[in-house]
């Protein structure tokens, strides 16, 4: 049995700022979650190492949150330790050569603006992700037909065994929203990026006609986790969805959205459940109708 308010102490003890049952709707863009049991926030490398360790002592559970922008949380919380990757694990900075190195809890927005300051292009299409670094790097996020893969040159990380490891690319295991890091585990800690010379305001004029684009095809004025399902081989998500008349379609607080069948929104007090509900319902009839079988592209965690 964890004694988490003991846990929380030693947290405190090791410069980790801990709370205990921390309402997770706080900290995810759905907007949905009970509490956390320990939310723990490190604020250096170091102290996020800390966490990890003593949350393994304790044989206490451990998730790993960026900015919540791909995850539903359960209604019931979270038993164990949620480790807030932010403040503290955000730095970016420009290495020379066209090469950037961005921390594990810096947003891709903020990365991609001091990229755009420093006359670096390639990052343009990450403009508008809401997410960031780690968990970009861990999905190998994408848009406008650029990938993480196509930039990523190095990640620093704490492996499943806890070493401390600088892997290439190539060890990465990249592929369609997935990495090695979903296979096998691991922390993200911060990753290197390999960009080319450019002009500013050419680089800024990019990124602001896919955020464009976003803003005219997407619900970003309703709580959500961005696509709900993965791209099925040969087919779109929200073609399909849209083909089997599921725009609107709604349970509780939480429904297909109006404005691009591949999100399900929170139309306000939607519950986890609700969500989950009408992703089935929808994953259901898709197969149903078409033969496809939608995959979940959310992280749903219990």
């Amino acid at each position: 049995m964890i004694d988490y308010q003991i846990l929380a102490g030693q947290m405190e003890a090791a410069g980790v700022h801990a709370r205990l049952q921390e309402p997770l709707s706080r900290h995810t863009t759905f907007r949905i979650g009970g509490p956390a049991r320990l939310f723990c926030l490190p604020a250096s490398e170091n102290a996020l190492i800390a966490a990890l360790e003593l949350c393994r002592a304790a044989g206490c559970r451990v998730y790993l949150l960026g900015k919540g922008s791909n995850t539903l949380f359960s209604d019931e919380g979270f038993e164990g330790a949620v480790i807030s990757l932010g403040m503290g694990l955000d730095g970016v900075r420009a290495e020379g050569n066209g090469c950037l190195r961005a921390g594990c809890g810096a947003s891709l927005a903020q990365v991609c603006l001091f990229a755009a300051k420093k006359g670096l292009s390639g990052l343009e299409f990450a403009y508008g992700i809401p997410g960031s670094v780690g968990g970009a790097v861990y999905m190998n996020a994408g848009a406008y037909g650029g990938e993480m893969k196509d930039v990523l040159t190095q990640v620093r990380c704490l492996t499943a065994e806890g070493e401390l490891r600088e892997l290439d690319r190539a060890e990465l295991g990249l592929g369609y929203r997935t990495s090695r890091f979903e296979q096998q585990g691991g922390v993200i800690l911060a990753a290197d990026f390999a960009l080319t010379q450019g002009e500013p305001a050419q680089i800024r004029a990019k990124m602001e006609e896919f955020m464009g684009r976003r803003t005219e095809k997407q619900p970003l004025d309703k709580p959500s986790a961005g696509s709900t399902f993965k791209r099925p081989q040969g087919a779109f998500a929200a073609a399909l969805i849209e083909s089997c008349g599921l725009k609107g379609f709604r349970i509780g607080g939480a429904a297909v959205s109006e404005k691009h069948s591949g999100f399900v929104v929170n139309l306000g007090g939607a519950s986890a459940r609700d969500v989950l509900a009408v992703a089935d319902e929808v994953a259901r009839v898709v197969e149903e109708k078409t033969g496809y079988r939608l995959e979940k592209e959310i992280r749903v965690v219990r």
